[in-house]
Order: C-alpha cells, then sequence, then structure tokens
C-alpha cells in the first residue's frame, strides 16, 4: 500500500495508513487511520504537503495538472456518496480544510459547504425539505468563501448578519428564519461583487480558489507567529495538506449537533469525556465561540445512544494511539460522524496527570511519560494563583480555559494590545470572541477574557497551549467598542484600567489582587522522582539569596551553581559602605571599608550554605566593574552644575577615572581581584569564616569559590595564591580543616581555547555562557535583542535567539574544546554550566551530549531542567 502511494497527490482516506503526518498532516493521517479503525468518517482525500511545497516552489500556483487529479478524485468521492458535486438532483457538498504534521488549531483556513450555488441550493431544499437549513448553509459558505478565498474583511458579512438579528428581534444565529437567512445570502453576495470579487457558481471553480486559499494560509501571519512561537521549523512541519472530505451537517435539525470533546481533562488531566457541543449547528460555532455551547454532558440526556457510541469510540482512539486525544464530531440527523482526531493539546498540569495515570493503567511507560511532558511547558505549573484567603469579590465569573492568574490593562483591540505590550506593559486582552487574527496579540498578553465562548473556543484552545490565563464565556460583559470600555453589572471597566482575572476559577476582578506562589501537585513530584532515577546530569539553581535557594531547594535543586555575591553589595545598608571603599585612595582606607563588609557578607553567606546543607554552593567573586556601584556620570554632572551635592565633584573624579570605553571588556572579574586584591581577600575570608562557623555548628556545608573572567592560566594562579593564604589563616584561627574547591568561569573564548593549562590550576570549570555567547558572536545582548536579532530570526539567519538556546556550532564548539582539553589534564575535573541556558531543555540536551556534570537553572526551571536532562538521557540511551 505504502509503495503504491507515495508518488500520489491525492491520496483517499481509504488508503493512506501509514503514510504518515508529513505527508498528508496531522487531520490527513487521522482520517486514514481511523477509517482503518472502521470509524464513522465521512469518505474523502487529501492532497498531500508535497503539493503545498510545490505551490510555493511555482509562485503560488497550483502545480500543471493537480486539479485534473482532483476533478478523478471527486468522481471516485461521488460513486463512495451516491450523490454529484454539482448536480442539481441529488448535491454533494464539501469541506477544504488544512491540516500540517503539527497541529496549529485555528491558525489556518477551512472552508465549509462548498458546492453550494443557486441550483444545487434548490436542489438541497427538494432533497431535505429542509429550506432553513440549507439557506443557513449557503450563507456560511458564502461568508466563509468571502473572507478565505476572496479576501473581503469579515466585518461587513458580521455587521449585515447582526443587523438582519436586529431588524428580526432575535439574539441569535439559529433563531433566524429561512426567508431572513435567503436575504442574508443574496446580501453576502452583493457585499462580494461591490469589492469587485464575484461569487463564483462553479462548483469546481469554488473548489481550485479554495484549495489554492487553504495553501496560502501556511504562510498567513497567524500561522506564521505561531510556528516561531512553537518553534515548529521546517524539519518539524514543512507545508499544510488539504483535505477534501464530504460535508456532514449538524445544522441539519434539531437532531443534529456538533462539539468538540477531549478525552480527558486538557485543564486537570480528569479521566472523562470534556467539551461542548451545540445544536443545530456547524463545527465554526463552537470554536469561534458565537455561540455559549453546553457541556458535553448534556449530550447524554439529550441523545443517551449518541453519546454513548461517542464515549466508546473516543476510548478506542485513546488507547490506538496511546494518549489523549481533541476529537472533532458531527450528528446528523441522530448519526454520529467523526471528522477528526488529534493529540489533545494541554496543559502542562493536565500533562502531567495524564501521562502519570496512563503509565498507572498500563497503557503507557515510565520513559514514554517523560518525554511526553514538553520541559519548557512546566512552567505554566508554577503559575500563581489568586489567594484563596484574599476577601476579595470579583465584578463577574465566566468559564475558567487556562489556569493561572494575571494582572494587566484592559485592551480591547489586538493592535493597541501589541503596541503596549511591546512598550514592557502587562496587558489583558479582552474580546468579544477572538479569532485566528487576534493571535499575535495573544503572544504579547498575559491573559485573555472573553464574553463568549466555551472551553474549546478558539480563545481557550489557544491560550492553554501557551500556558495563558484564560476566561471565556463571559456572558455578563457587554463590550462597548466605540466607547472603548466594557459593562459588567452596572459596572464600568474603561482601556487601561486595572483588572485580574483567575483562569483556573473564571473570576475577574478590578484592579490587582493578592497573589499565591503554586504548589507541585503529586503527579509531578512522581514525574519528577522517575525524571531524577533517569538522568544522568546534576540538577543545581542560579541563586543569590537564601529566598531564592529554598525555593530552588523545595523545587529538586541539588545545590547552587551560580551565587553571584555583588547582589551582597547592593543592598541600602551596605552600598554606602562599598562606595566609601570605591572611592578609597589607598589599600589600608579600602581594607577598613572591607573590614565593615566582613560580618554581613559572612552572614549573607552562612544563610545560603544552611538552605542548601548538604549539596555544594558555588559563589562567584565579584565580577562587575566598580563604577556599576556609582551614580551614573551624566547624574553627577547635574548635580555639579546644581551646587547641591558638596561630594558630588570629588565622585565625578573618581567616576571618570573608572569609565571603561568597553566595560564588558575592562576592569572587572579577576582583573579587579588583581589590581584590588583586598576585594577578592576579603570576600574570600567571609566564604570560608562562614564555611568554618558552620562546620563547627555541624552544619555540613560545601562552598566552592568561582574566579570570573578568566583568559590567563596566571591570573588565576594569583587569585590562587591569595585563596591558600587566606584558606591557611581561616584554618589556623578555627583550628578546623576546609575542604573548599577553587575554580573558574569559563565565559572568555582564550578559556575554552587554553582550558589545559587552565585546569591545572582548578578543580572546577563552569560554562557562564551568557557572556561567552556575546563574546563568540560579538554580539551585545542589550542591544541586538532590540534591534537586529529579530530581523535575523524571521530571515532565517539565525535559527534561534543564541542568548536563550546555545549555539552549538560556535559557542558549542568552544565549550567542547574546553571540555575536552580540561578532562586530559584532570580527569576529575568538575565541569557545569551556570548561563541562563541551563535552564533550556535544548541547551541541556546539549550539555548532556558533550559531557558536563550538571547544570545550574534560574529557581522557577528546576523542573524544567529535571525533567529535560532525563528526556536527554533517555533519547541518547536509545541512540547508542
Amino acid at each position: 500500500m505504502v509503495s503504491s502511494t507515495m508518488h500520489k497527490r491525492v491520496v483517499f482516506f481509504d488508503e493512506g495508513k501509514g503514510l504518515g503526518k508529513r505527508l498528508l498532516g496531522g487531520k490527513g493521517a487521522g482520517l486514514a487511520e481511523m477509517t482503518a479503525l472502521g470509524l464513522p468518517i465521512p469518505p474523502g482525500f487529501t492532497i498531500t504537503t508535497e503539493v503545498c511545497k510545490a505551490f510555493y516552489a511555482n509562485g503560488r500556483e497550483l502545480p500543471e495538472e493537480l486539479m485534473d487529479e482532483v476533478r478523478q478524485a471527486m468522481n471516485r468521492l461521488e460513486q463512495l456518496t451516491g450523490k454529484g458535486f454539482g448536480s442539481t438532483n441529488n448535491p454533494l457538498l464539501v469541506s477544504v480544510r488544512s491540516g500540517a504534521a503539527i497541529s496549529m488549531p485555528g491558525m489556518m483556513d477551512t472552508i465549509l459547504n462548498l458546492g453550494l450555488n443557486d441550483d444545487t441550493a434548490r436542489a438541497l431544499i427538494a432533497k431535505t425539505r429542509n429550506e432553513r437549513f440549507v439557506w443557513d448553509a449557503y450563507r456560511r459558505f458564502v461568508q466563509m468563501f468571502g473572507k478565505i478565498v476572496l479576501g473581503i474583511n469579515d466585518v461587513l458579512f458580521s455587521n449585515a448578519l447582526e443587523e438582519m438579528k436586529k431588524s428580526k428581534g432575535v439574539k441569535h444565529d439559529n433563531e433566524l428564519d429561512a426567508e431572513s437567512l435567503r436575504q442574508l445570502t443574496e446580501e453576502f453576495k452583493t457585499i462580494c461583487m461591490k469589492h469587485g470579487k464575484e461569487f463564483p457558481s462553479d462548483p469546481y471553480k469554488q473548489l481550485e480558489l479554495a484549495i489554492k486559499a487553504v495553501f496560502n494560509s501556511w504562510m498567513s501571519e497567524r500561522a506564521v507567529e505561531y510556528r516561531k512561537y512553537y518553534k515548529i521549523t521546517p524539519d518539524i512541519a514543512d507545508g499544510t495538506a488539504v483535505n477534501v472530505v464530504a460535508m456532514v451537517f449538524g445544522n441539519m435539525d434539531e437532531r443534529s449537533a456538533t462539539g468538540v470533546v477531549f478525552t480527558r481533562n486538557p485543564e486537570n488531566g480528569e479521566k472523562r469525556l470534556y467539551g461542548d457541543f451545540l445544536v443545530n449547528a456547524q463545527g465554526e460555532d463552537v470554536v469561534a465561540g458565537i455561540r455559549t455551547p453546553e457541556p458535553i454532558e448534556n449530550l447524554a440526556r439529550i441523545m443517551p445512544d449518541v453519546y454513548k457510541q461517542l464515549v466508546e469510540i473516543c476510548d478506542k482512539l485513546e488507547r490506538h494511539y496511546r494518549e489523549p486525544q481533541d476529537v472533532e464530531f458531527t450528528i446528523e440527523s441522530g448519526r454520529l460522524y467523526i471528522l477528526q482526531t488529534r493529540a489533545a493539546k494541554m496543559n502542562a498540569i493536565a500533562s502531567v496527570k495524564c501521562s502519570v495515570d496512563m503509565v498507572r493503567e498500563g497503557i503507557i511507560s515510565k520513559e514514554e511519560a517523560l518525554l511526553r511532558v514538553n520541559a519548557d511547558d512546566l512552567e505554566q505549573v508554577l503559575h500563581r494563583r489568586v489567594d484563596p484567603k484574599a476577601e476579595i469579590k470579583p465584578i463577574t465569573v465566566g468559564i475558567g480555559a487556562s489556569p493561572g492568574a494575571a494582572s494587566g490593562k484592559v485592551i480591547l483591540d489586538t493592535k493597541r494590545a501589541i503596541e503596549h505590550a511591546n512598550n514592557g506593559e502587562h496587558i489583558i486582552l479582552v474580546r468579544e470572541e477572538t479569532k485566528p487574527e487576534d493571535v499575535p496579540a495573544f503572544f504579547k498578553a498575559v491573559g485573555i477574557l472573553t464574553s463568549k465562548g466555551g472551553k474549546t473556543s478558539h480563545a481557550a484552545v489557544v491560550a492553554r497551549g501557551m500556558g495563558k490565563p484564560c476566561i471565556v464565556g463571559c456572558s455578563s460583559i457587554v463590550i462597548d467598542e466605540e466607547h472603548r470600555r466594557f459593562l459588567v453589572d452596572g459596572i464600568t471597566v474603561n482601556e487601561y484600567d486595572t483588572i485580574t482575572i483567575d483562569g483556573a476559577t473564571g473570576r475577574v476582578y478590578l484592579g490587582r489582587v493578592p497573589m499565591v506562589e503554586p504548589e507541585l501537585s503529586n503527579e509531578l513530584k512522581e514525574l519528577l522522582a522517575w525524571a531524577e532515577e533517569a538522568k544522568r546530569l546534576g540538577v543545581r539553581a542560579n541563586a543569590d539569596t537564601p529566598e531564592a535557594a529554598a525555593i530552588a531547594r523545595r523545587y529538586g535543586a541539588k545545590g547552587i551553581g551560580l551565587c553571584r555575591t555583588e547582589r551582597m553589595f547592593n543592598s541600602s545598608d551596605r552600598l554606602p559602605i562599598f562606595i566609601r571603599m570605591i572611592m578609597a585612595r589607598s589599600s589600608k582606607e579600602r581594607v577598613d571599608a572591607l573590614k565593615e563588609l566582613i560580618p554581613m557578607l559572612k552572614e549573607d553567606v552562612k544563610s545560603i550554605l544552611k538552605v542548601m546543607e548538604g549539596y555544594p554552593v558555588t559563589i562567584r567573586l565579584l565580577d562587575p566593574p566598580l563604577h556599576e556601584f556609582l551614580p551614573r556620570l551624566e547624574d553627577l554632572m547635574k548635580s555639579v552644575y546644581e551646587g547641591k551635592d558638596d561630594n558630588a565633584q570629588v565622585m565625578l573624579q573618581r567616576v571618570r577615572e573608572l569609565a571603561e570605553v568597553n566595560p564588558m571588556m575592562g576592569q572587572r572579574g579577576v582583573r579587579l581581584g588583581i589590581v584590588y586584591p583586598e576585594i577578592y581577600e576579603y570576600q574570600i575570608r567571609a566564604i570560608l569564616e562562614a564555611d568554618a562557623e558552620l562546620l563547627k555548628d555541624g552544619v555540613k556545608v560545601e562552598p566552592q569559590i568561582m574566579v570570573p573572567q578568566v583568559g590567563i592560566k596566571e591570573e588565576l594562579e594569583v587569585i590562587k595564591q591569595l585563596f591558600l593564604r587566606v584558606k591557611e589563616e581561616v584554618e589556623e584561627r578555627y583550628g578546623i580543616a576546609l575542604n573548599v574547591k577553587f575554580g573558574t568561569m569559563i565565559e572568555v573564548v582564550r578559556a575554552c581555547m587554553t582550558a589545559d593549562s587552565i585546569a591545572s590550576v582548578v578543580e572546577f570549570f563552569s560554562f557562564g555562557t551568557n557572556d561567552l555567547t556575546q563574546a563568540v558572536f560579538s554580539f551585545s545582548r542589550e542591544d541586538v535583542e532590540g534591534k537586529f536579532l529579530p530581523l535575523y530570526l524571521e530571515k532565517g539567519i539565525l535559527k534561534s535567539n543564541p542568548f536563550q538556546t546555545l549555539d552549538r556550532e560556535g559557542v558549542g564548539k568552544a565549550m567542547k574544546i574546553a571540555v575536552e582539553q580540561g578532562r586530559a589534564v584532570n580527569a576529575r575535573l568538575e565541569i557545569g554550566i551556570c548561563g541562563e541556558h541551563g535552564g533550556d531543555p535544548k541547551s541541556i540536551e546539549f550539555c548532556d551530549m558533550i559531557g558536563l556534570d550538571y547544570v545550574s537553572a534560574s529557581p522557577h526551571r528546576i523542573p524544567i531542567a529535571i525533567l529535560a536532562a532525563a528526556q536527554s538521557a533517555i533519547r541518547i540511551n536509545s541512540r547508542r
């Protein structure tokens, strides 16, 4: 079967089993698989993703003779259905639907009811004896075709629909009678004509244009943004397929319905059907949130036999695919059809619970469960929520569709939302209902609130996938676009007012409200325990305070890979003393100031070491240049000019002395310790005395001293001699032997190239990949991320932001050289990473591949790092 169909551009569902998502797209592959399982699937065929690539290679024109193949396929579809495409006796209508290898809900286009014109509409009325149903389908088709294929602003159609409902005194679309719908259909056609786009009556012309429109939607702004956000590169999904499917109608009568159902709850992972349906409706009504649907449980009461069949099919699909499914269905006059199945997009809470539960149920293995959860998504589990103890009443309650709480300014418009978010403001997008065009604002918003829609509406599905708090179906909200506000139960909320939404409870609050930190679920704890068993890499934290260290330890960190001591000088009681040290003109004056700081620094170190008792804590000596602790040059010049500060002139002179053309590469790190050895001496003394005092008290601690910015072996030797001298003094004073590792941060390119000589001086390396990336690329992060880096990513010059995901070809090669050279000199050399890349799953996998001992990540990314390390170990083992 596979070999005989691989060359085909058009593949029927009954011949597509095993051809895979790459060729057929997720939707087509699912329909082929379900057809093979004997499920009730409307017949149809898939135009492959290869045709999409040919379409773009051909200047967005369909390949030669493709429509001949489509006509042949339509002939077979006519035979399968007993209907005729364009027939004036028993007309066949089809849907034309997108479908990429990776699910992209709502990002590409679909056209329903294709094949309708005045003649086929009359024939269908005669056949079904249901005039209202036919005109409802026809007006939907013209609107959809006009918007998607002809490119006419959807607002024109929506306004006409609203005017018709107003004139008839009805609230919902399904309350309009046949004559009203017929008039709307004609009005929609007139709208097309007025905009120079005649609605085509030839069904094959409709089909050809629809196929092109679906292919075109692959490169729509929303689809491109979605792929960029989720890092869906061409090697993952390269083009969309087009599925042409015989129409079944959920809007035929009161025994018809349409809906979307998840085999498990995508919010919390509970094992029960979860979803919505609408009686006498089409699928677009559910996902667009045009009408607020009914919960799926109600189908058991309205159509018990159909509900029972749906439950059985969902169970069969979940066991077949061995993961929770997202299933679209239509009921036509009491008969159930399955239109699509795909892996359910779930938030991290649900994904973790489902994965753990399915191990317990014997459906998947622990390794499969670990690989199934997206490590980055675990950040969602750590969302804050509204403090349940806070006695604050919500102004309204909607349907909680994606958990987490967020506060932000109300913005009612997608474009403005993006503008304000780009200015660093937290915004909450508030809409009547969201459409795929709103997706760029989703990426920028901290939360989404809609007045219409259900848990499977477009807003809910997309927000849940992103891990953004979302509330839908908040029907008490009345949005007043004209006056830029919304009204709810007598309360007016203007645009730019601040609100808080809780996506778990559906509650909306005025202003900011108190929030609480989350707790790890039992299922996540179990999953992380499996990850601990599976991983090879150690996971430590970047933490500068006892509070951060405590969070990291609670989340599973086995030590601290980076504790930055400069933070210890910045508090209000210490900064004046440290500035006095910087202003000093002699070694004695500097030492006098440092002696004042020693007790404070020692207590800080002791606090952090206590929290991490039993685990290593890597403490980095002072790194930034001294001028960063002084007032800005511009501010001092202003003070001198205004004569307000008597010390300003003296400090201005010192700032000018310390100022550097390129501070990134100037007197900082180890250079600072060599020029002003007192600074490093007293920092080392504080660390070693803290160690000695805690050991005397029976507290098992493992401090490690790390020297930053080293590029020359001799630099390191100077500081090591200082370290050994102070260590000997402290050991003699406290009468105790100290076991403190001495190491360096590898963040200078020369250190990577000469790692063999540097390794002879130290016991550990820790890659500072933030600075190393800047050095390798000659990029200043602060400058490039706001200027040309987005353009580089858009043009494909860079595949990912090198400050977020390690550049394996440049930075990675430098790291490999350092690892190999260092270990050749010292086989017991401990090597880790403490740059931000230590919390990025792809970077973690690379660190595992080149043999690092540990990664160090920010406290809230510790669970992500643990899971990513386990996933890396499983993948590496599977390749051996």
